[in-house]
This record gives structure tokens, sequence and C-alpha cells, in this order.
């Protein structure tokens, strides 16, 4: 996989005049400053509720020594992504910090387009950091960014509705047709659109079953009878009478909101920002919003989640790294996590943030995240990614079409095609 060139200070000038031109009624506008008067630590993150206040905190850590600007990225991660490939692929020198998803560090690593973090900077990312995550951080043995949050999804129910939940794929779909047979609402909301949210529902279940889609390696297609067992297992669910008539199309806040409504569902595959929601979307039905791990498909084993989040890098190009570093640093310090939990509800990466007595009322679940944290899924590490992802979710759309062994086949023999191919794809 080739590596972007670095352009020289005139070519880094036009393209920063060109972006400023074209941004002038964007968010990114915070990036579009003079090249006089200090240092400007400029971080590109995705939309994060409370995240602009994290970034007053660190600013005024600097003591003046630099400024940090806040330039949100499009709420797409798609979108996000091709920004930020588009912008370091021409050797772009206004970007400093990067938020990335936890699946799009070694595609980066790989294009050289983020720096490695060593010394004291590495050193201080990895104490209390949480294994799973810190692993979301790494390409070939080398640390490229630090874990900001990190994310699992758990399995949301209504306990007016199910005194006792389910351990297991067939138990919810069990109880759910239950529900539905007595006039009550049954649904089960899943993430079953065409988009990475189906893809993180396939690995978890595949995971959960013992299986692989990709070699730990990253370089060959597996797709394992645990995989086999994972399709089953979403097809079971898009053809029983407890799929939600849209989960076709369903994505995070489709779902978030038909539960909130309070109509229609029992159970919801979501990950832990729903339950901040339900508090101030719907307070007497948060009275009964309670949360249990993942369910497994096979009931006599635990379910395993999927890793989720975004890691903070520095890009190569940064013509502040030293300050870019420890801005990073700061804002995934343990005390910028646990603000991010208890008001944005993204879970926190460092351990020792779980177990702070201020995290109690406001994040009842934090024991519930943390045990399945400790024993994680990861979606497949490779540079291609986006590619492999783009595929997944394609073939497993709609999830009511899905023939488990067939489908098991094309995926090995597709994938394998993605993987093998060069070049990243913006």
């Amino acid at each position: 996989m080739g590596r972007a060139h670095r352009g020289s200070g005139r070519r880094g000038r036009r393209l920063r005049a060109a972006l400023c031109a074209a941004l002038i009624a964007s968010p990114l506008l915070a990036a579009c400053g003079s090249e006089t008067g200090g240092i400007t630590v400029n971080v590109y993150y995705s939309t994060e509720e409370n995240f602009d206040q994290v970034i007053a905190k660190c600013d005024a850590a600097a003591g003046g020594r630099y400024k940090i600007a806040l330039n949100v990225l499009p709420r797409g991660a798609d979108d996000q992504r091709e920004q930020m490939v588009r912008r370091l692929a021409a050797g772009d020198t206004d970007m400093d910090v990067l938020g990335l998803d936890v699946t799009w560090v070694s595609e980066f690593a790989e294009a050289g387009w983020i720096a490695e973090w060593t010394g004291q900077d590495k050193a201080d990312v990895e104490d209390g950091t949480l294994e799973g995550p810190l692993a979301t951080a790494e390409w070939e043995d080398k640390l490229y960014a630090a874990p900001k949050n990190t994310n699992v999804q758990l399995l949301w129910y209504r306990s007016d509705l199910v005194p006792t939940p389910p351990t297991s794929w067939g138990e919810m779909i069990q109880q759910a047709q239950q529900l539905k047979s007595q006039g009550k609402p049954g649904n089960i909301l899943m993430t079953g659109a065409q988009y990475e949210g189906l893809v993180v529902q396939f690995s978890q279940l595949t995971a959960g079953a013992g299986g692989k889609i990709l070699s730990d390696d990253g370089t060959k297609a597996v797709v394992d009878d645990g995989a086999v067992k994972a399709l089953a297992a979403l097809r079971d669910l898009a053809r029983s009478s407890s799929a939600s008539p849209s989960l076709s199309n369903a994505k995070e806040d489709n779902i978030r909101q038909e539960f909130e409504a309070g109509k229609t569902a029992a159970f919801e595959l979501n990950w832990p920002f729903v339950y901040a929601s339900m508090g101030k979307s719907n307070p007497d039905l948060a009275k009964v919003f309670k949360w249990a791990p993942y369910p497994a498909i096979d009931a006599s084993k635990t379910g395993t989640a999927t890793l989720g989040g975004f890691n903070l890098a520095v890009s190569s190009y940064s013509q502040h790294k030293p300050e870019a570093f420890e801005a990073a640093k700061c804002l995934r310090s343990a005390e910028n996590q646990k603000f991010s939990a208890i008001n944005s509800g993204v879970p926190p990466t460092i351990e020792s943030v779980y177990a702070d007595p201020e995290m109690a009322e406001p994040y009842p679940m934090r024991d519930t995240i943390l045990d399945e944290l400790k024993n994680p899924a990861v979606r497949p590490i490779t540079p291609a990614y986006q590619n492999v992802s783009t595929l997944i979710s394609t073939i497993l759309s709609p999830p009511s079409d899905i023939d488990p062994v067939k489908t098991a086949e094309r995926l090995r023999t597709e994938l394998q095609d993605a993987l093998d191919s060069k070049g990243v794809l913006p």
C-alpha cells in the first residue's frame, strides 16, 4: 500500500487557502486562521454532545502556550473518513489531532498518515488503558493512536414486560414472540440497514459463536462455522414475527427513537448512549429501561460484544506534533473520560474511571459494560477494512435474504478478493 507524499510548504499554504475559501460557511471555519499569532492545534472530531466543553478545558490547561480549535466532522462515518482521507492524501498541514473510528487506525497507519506514539507519550496512553480498546489503536505492534472512548452494545429491555432478560439469541426471539402473541410490545430492534451497524451485529455474533471472519493477521477470509451460525441468527431474527418492519433500513437513531416511543418494542440492541437519551425523551419509560449483556447464540456461552469508539491520532503532516500529542492526552484523560461518560454516554477506555463513585448514578450500567470490555470482539483488523465493511453490509442486506451456507461461501470468495486489492480507497 503506497504512502502519501508530503507536500511542500508552498503546496500546503495553497491547499489551506483553497480549503478555507471553500469552507467559509462550514463548521470547519475554526481551522482557517492566520498563520501568525501563535500555535493552534486543530482537532477534527465527530459530532459528540458536550465535547466542546472538553476542548475548552484542555485549551485552558494549555495556559496560552497554544490554542485548541475543534473542527466538527460530518455526522456520517463514511463522510468523516472521506474528508480526512482526501485532505491527508494531499498532505494538508492544517490537521493535527484526528478522531478516528477504531476501524480506521490500521488503514491510516499503513498509509503513513498518522504518527507513531513513542516514549513517554506512549507510556502515558498505555497506563491504565483497557487491553481491548488499546489493541484497536495499534498496528503491526506499534501504537498509532490514543483510545479516547470505547463502546460495546448491550441488550436493552423493558423490565415491565421482561422480568428476566434472555441470555441467548433464541431465548430473546422466543420471549419477544410470546409478548406479541399476548398483544404486548414485542419487537426486537436491531441495526439491520446496509451499513456498518449490520457489520457490527455480524461481527459480534460470529465472535460469540467462537468464529472468525478474517484471519488474525487480516490477510485471509476465513468465514468459518461460527460465522455461519451468526448468519443463521441474523436470518432467524429478520424472518421472525418479532422483527421490526423497519429492520432492513434501521440505524442506531432509528431504533433508539422507536424504543423511546414505547409502543412496539421490548428489546433493543444498541450502544450505551441510549440510556441518557431515554431519561430525557421518556422519563416514565426510563424507569423500566434496563440492560443486560449482549445475548449469545449458544445458551451455554456468554455473548461477546464488538468494540466501537474513537481513537485520537496525530497527523503525520502536523506542524505542531509535540503540542498535538499533549492536547490528545488531555482530551482523553481520566477526568475528561469521566465527564464524557456522565454527560455524553460514551464508555471510558481507562479502567479506573469505572470505579469512580461519581459514575454510579448517571452510569449504572458501568459494571456490565466493563465485563464486556474485558472479553470483547474486535472487528476485522486490516488496512482494507473500509472495503471489507462495505462488502459485508452489501452481501448481508437485507438480512431476511441470508442463506447461511451460500452467503458464507460468497463472503469467503469476495472478501478474499477485497483483501488482495491494493491501495487506499476514498
